[in-house]
């Protein structure tokens, strides 16, 4: 069913309206097939950009659409109902191009931000390596500066659009110690630069998640983004606002396992009444409903924040917490509620099971988002 949002302007009703019909014609008919399959949506990705789905929070006069993020989270939820893969991938996307938007120089943004903010180039982000995933500080990947540039030299891991994207925000070391990683705008293809197999997941296998081999590839200088050293920060500012992308996605996923629980609750009969008749099975539901429209209210109140320009780093570890958590609970349910049913094939709710475990895992694991949250109640 569509939800019945409250957006802040008539522009905003008109995008989101724009966004389910693009999504239910174009993600809803393609998804069961090509996560079957694994098939990646080829030509997918330049639809969305040419909608001007792909740059939606960024200033206009960069190329971008210039929402509020509590708008543009609201078109990722309505995405990652249809197809949580695509939701994900455009919510790296826009990960990827915080580093340039926020530091990049002014001639680095005109020659790269327009094609990447029209969805011409589809981005990644590569952070985590092998032995570094919530501990960020231990990367290994070595920037060495020569003439002309940097040697890129190690090992990435857990990259969203690995192979495929056009671009990475790629952190690597440039110097020993917390104060040594930097950042860079990274080419797709460069010579030195290889890509493992796609992982082989429970879930999202339409977009290809691998690591990235760095063999001495060569990166110009002006592909540096900010200063040497300002890697973490770099990083870190980005990733508040890519946990409530998240926080989004799972609140879609969750929405869409309701919605087909419902609908079935609403044909299948027992005893001679439908199960939604039932006492037991309708308070299920009522609980997936009440943790779904929970999730939402949790991320728009840490978006809001963030479009007000007030600090929502605790709000934004709330918001990825409840909503992925309630993403795995509502999935679960919906596969009950289901029966047998639920645990085939023949109906989706089984690969949003699947879909909503990895959302407790990525943008940070609910542990770390626990630490988060705690450590700011730490007296000084």
């Amino acid at each position: 069913m569509a939800v019945d949002r409250l957006l802040p302007t008539e522009e905003a009703a008109d995008l989101i309206a724009l966004t389910r019909d693009l999504a239910d014609r174009e993600l809803a008919t393609r998804v069961a097939s090509h996560e079957k399959e694994e098939r990646y949506p080829d030509g997918l990705f330049a639809l969305l950009g040419q909608a001007g789905l792909l740059g939606l929070p960024y200033p206009e006069e960069f190329g971008g659409g210039g929402q509020p993020y509590e708008v543009y989270l609201q078109v990722l939820e309505e995405l990652a109902s249809r197809w949580a893969a695509v939701a994900v991938a455009t919510s790296v996307h826009t990960l990827a191009c915080h580093p340039l938007t926020a530091y990049g120089t002014p001639e680095q943004r005109e020659r790269w931000l327009p094609r990447m903010l029209a969805g011409e180039l589809v981005g990644g982000y590569s952070l985590s390596e092998p032995q570094a995933g919530s501990d960020a500080a231990a990367l290994n990947c070595k920037a060495e500066p020569v003439d002309g540039g940097y040697r890129i030299t190690g090992t990435k891991a857990w990259i969203t659009h690995g192979g495929k994207a056009d671009f990475y925000a790629l952190f690597a070391r440039t110097a020993p110690g917390p104060h040594g990683v930097s950042c860079f705008l990274a080419p797709g293809r460069v010579e030195g630069l290889t890509f493992g197999p796609p992982e082989e997941k429970m879930g999202l296998n339409a977009v290809p998640t691998t690591a990235a081999y760095w063999d001495g590839a060569l990166l110009e200088r002006d592909r540096l983004i900010g200063a040497e050293g300002q890697g973490l920060p770099i990083a870190f500012s980005a990733l508040d606002s890519g946990r409530l992308g998240i926080a989004a996605c799972a609140t879609g996923l969750a929405q869409a396992a309701l919605d087909h629980a419902v609908a079935y609750a609403n044909e299948r009969t027992t005893f001679g009444r439908r199960i939604v008749d039932h006492q037991g099975l309708g308070f299920l539901l009522a609980d997936m409903a009440a943790a779904v429209d929970s999730s939402r209210a949790t991320y728009l109140d840490a978006a809001r924040r963030r479009d007000l320009g007030r600090p929502f780093s605790r709000q934004a570890s709330v918001a990825k917490l409840v909503a992925t958590d309630a993403a795995m609970k509502v999935t679960t349910d919906a596969v009950q509620v289901l029966g047998g049913y639920g645990y085939t094939r023949d109906f989706p709710v089984e690969r949003y099971m699947r879909e909503a475990k990895i959302m407790q895992i990525f943008e940070g694991t609910n542990q770390i988002q626990r630490l988060v949250i705690s450590r700011q109640f730490a007296t000084r």
